[in-house]
């Protein structure tokens, strides 16, 4: 509050400098605080102090009149006080703080835009992300193996035939679902929309695989798939069908219709209750999933094992062509010189391309039946494993009707026995090996996926003729070729034959398997026997309790037996084939009677053998019939209910009239 024309100069810096040890100009100083304006005053202090415009803080007070002496004359004028701050250090300090609570805000805000994002992906884009995930899969391969991680859950209110299925649903459902969350995270879903539609979304697709089955699953991909620009496909049920090999395999309840009489709507239950066991053996054996059911008939089932499309199998064949000749070539490099080294290699293209133009002399959609025919399956590499694990699916479930304990109740069913004694569950099996049209049959109201071939039609010819010859399983000699040699060595050539409707001349074989009360002995546990199967070797074979009990009657003096007698018949030498059947037949009884066989169970095998009647001079009981050998006995039948003697026209083979 100080004015330099006021007071002498002098005085004035010594009071203001020295104590702050500023040496300026004092008459520099003057004229800063003489300065004509206050943004003039403010520039000298941020010149000489080195402060930043903004940091300097200008206070003024109030005006007020006051007086004083002036060269001896008392003058009038107005005083205040105008101070400069210096707000360097609290400007420093405002602008961290500043900082700070932006940096504060802007963490704030991206975690909560986590948080909103978190919960959007779990409950909104993660679910839809999810269905359109499921949709795709089928769309892919609506036949996809079921996952092999399990979730968990309480089975502990439903039994085990009633639980297989939904195990499976479960299984698939939560592996679809919740494939990145833990299994807390799993418990503390399922309360929303969008739970709900995952779960439906689910079900359709897994009802749609279920209810249509391996024939139905272009029908499903080919309305699921997306089209260019990500639009889908109008709905078109009725898409062409597709050639394709497979194992074809039927399976009948023995008796159905007396069955049927017996338990009227509760045959039902008993269909489910084998179904369970069927289905469960089959998909457990088939080699990568392969096995499908593709027809509950009722009283039949039609199991499907798809090798390929036809496309595919010439493709494989193919291949596998192409690596043969090139090893010849290579090992022809080895030995001969460069000149007969060319010549060889063109020989063996152009031996090879006339092979595979045998194969592709036409397209493989345009290929007749015959042609199709044509095709070695058991070329193809892993055909073997894939046969023998189809047979052993049908075996195994053979095993489990007969062990299973929700079946066992049924025998003891008194409606099924007719009142006369314990009834008992059986199973027939054909199975045969070929091409097949699957597809759609039927209109845009309602159509069926199914499966169009003679080879279909003979895997039924094989199961009914089951009956004929008094035996749980026929294989056609289509079958037989593709298995390996452990699995072929376990069968009896039982008759070669044609079938009703077919020229062709085929062998049928069996699988001599006889029903035992004692497999209960050789249970497994579900962990147990998808081991088994996840570790199948050849040797299974011949090491298998199932299927070494199931064959503990059959000896080498029988097989020697009957296989003499066979040829005998095929060659036209009737006589003395049937004095060897009769020797067969002998010894199979007695091999049965020291495995103990009791009479309720001779009396039930009886019933369930057809059109062995023997002959008259032969007067066996039931048991003894029951006890027999069912070929031996139906190749007898047949030889002398034509006299004995081989017609002149004899060609080594008989027709099956019987459907």
């Amino acid at each position: 509050p100080v004015r330099c024309d006021t007071f002498d100069r002098t005085q004035l810096c010594s009071l203001l400098c020295e104590p702050h040890q500023t040496y300026l100009n004092c008459d520099a100083i003057c004229n800063g605080w003489n300065a004509d304006s206050e943004e003039q005053r403010i520039q000298w202090y941020e010149d000489i102090f080195d402060v930043r415009p903004n940091d300097i803080f200008t206070v003024k007070s109030e005006k007020e009149r006051m007086s004083y002496l002036s060269n001896g004359t008392n003058v009038e004028a107005d005083f205040f006080v105008e101070a400069q701050f210096n707000e360097t250090v609290r400007v420093k300090e405002t602008n961290i703080n500043i900082f700070a609570l932006q940096l504060a805000v802007t963490i704030f805000i991206l975690l909560s835009l986590s948080i909103l994002r978190f919960d959007a992906g779990r409950f909104v884009l993660g679910p839809l992300r999810r269905m359109l995930k499921i949709v795709a899969w089928y769309a892919k391969n609506p036949l996809l193996p079921l996952p092999k991680r399990e979730r968990n859950f309480d089975m502990s209110t439903s039994t085990k035939r009633s639980s297989i299925f939904s195990r499976q649903s479960i299984m698939t459902q939560n592996e679809i679902y919740y494939e990145s969350d833990d299994d807390e995270t799993v418990q503390q879903l399922g309360n929303f929309e969008t739970d709900a539609l995952i779960n439906t979304v689910t079900k359709i697709t897994d009802l749609m695989r279920r209810c249509w089955g391996v024939a139905g699953a272009n029908i499903i991909s080919a309305n699921l798939a997306r089209q260019e620009g990500g639009l889908s496909s109008s709905f078109n049920p009725t898409v062409p069908g597709e050639a394709a090999y497979a194992l074809f395999a039927f399976i009948g309840i023995n008796n159905f219709d007396s069955h049927l009489n017996a338990l009227r709507d509760e045959i039902m239950i008993l269909i489910n209750d084998i179904a369970a066991v069927l289905h469960e053996e089959v998909y457990r054996w088939g080699y990568e999933d392969s096995g499908q059911c593709n027809k509950n008939l009722g009283g039949a089932f039609l199991m499907v094992y798809k090798i390929g499309a036809v496309k595919e199998v010439i493709e494989k064949l193919q291949q596998a062509e192409a690596v043969i000749f090139s090893r010849r070539t290579t090992k022809l490099r080895r030995r001969r010189s460069r000149r007969s080294i060319m010549s060889t290699t063109k020989t063996s293209t152009l031996h090879a391309r006339g092979s595979s133009a045998t194969l592709t002399g036409a397209p493989a959609d345009k290929m007749s039946g015959s042609h199709l025919d044509t095709i070695d399956l058991s070329s193809l590499p892993g055909m073997q494993k894939f046969t023998d694990r189809a047979l052993l699916g049908l075996l195994k479930t053979f095993v489990g009707i007969h062990r299973d304990k929700t079946i066992l109740e049924w025998n003891d069913d008194i409606r099924l026995g007719l009142g006369v004694g314990a009834a008992s569950i059986n199973l027939l099996f054909g199975m045969d090996a070929g091409w097949a049209v699957e597809g759609a049959v039927g209109s845009e109201y309602k159509i069926d996926a199914t499966y169009l071939s003679p080879h279909v039609n003979m895997a039924s010819r094989m199961m009914s003729a089951t009956k004929q010859y008094g035996v749980h399983f026929l294989l056609s000699e289509r079958v037989q070729k593709l298995l390996s040699e452990n699995a072929k060595g376990a069968l009896r050539h039982l008759d070669t034959v044609t079938v009703k409707g077919s020229s062709v001349q085929q062998k049928i074989f069996t699988y001599d398997a006889k029903a035992r009360h004692d497999f209960f002995l050789y249970s497994r546990t579900e962990s147990q026997a998808d081991l088994d199967s996840e570790r199948y070797s050849t040797s299974i074979w011949q090491t298998d309790q199932d299927l070494c009990a199931m064959r503990s009657h059959v000896s080498d003096e029988f097989i020697a037996a009957f296989t003499r007698g066979r040829d005998e018949y095929l060659a036209g030498n009737w006589p003395q084939a049937i004095e060897l059947l009769l020797q067969a037949d002998d010894l199979m009884f007695q091999a049965q009677v020291e495995e103990g066989y009791v009479t309720s169970m001779a009396e039930s095998s009886f019933r369930n053998l057809n059109n062995l009647n023997m002959s008259d001079d032969r007067e066996e009981s039931q048991e003894r019939l029951a006890l027999g050998d069912g070929p031996s006995q139906n190749l007898i039948v047949y030889m002398k209910s034509r006299g004995g003697v081989a017609p002149k026209n004899w060609a080594g083979y008989r027709a099956l009239t019987s459907k």
